[in-house]
């Protein structure tokens, strides 16, 4: 994350918006008055749907068991689930 004061800032918007939109970079930028952070939409609608993810009650805990599984070899083809029927 690249920190910069405010004025920095204003002097660099375009510069900024260009490095959060094609370079996914995020911006800490510190005003007197509190700070902020830009990131790009597509990086924000992400952090959201992790959130919202991860707020899923047993959510957690599904993804670490699915992780255990797939380390002991406990999967299934696609062609196994998806196969002709």
């Amino acid at each position: 994350m690249t920190k910069l004061n405010a004025n920095v800032a204003k002097r660099d918007f375009y510069n900024i918006i260009m490095g959060a939109t094609k370079k996914h970079q995020l911006y800490h930028i510190h005003h007197k008055d509190g700070d902020v952070v830009v990131m790009s939409e597509e990086e924000y609608e992400s952090l959201i749907e992790t959130l919202e993810l991860l707020s899923i009650q047993g959510f957690r805990e599904s993804i670490k068991k699915s992780a255990e599984q797939i380390k002991k070899g406990e999967t299934v083809s696609f062609d196994e689930v998806f196969g002709d029927k």
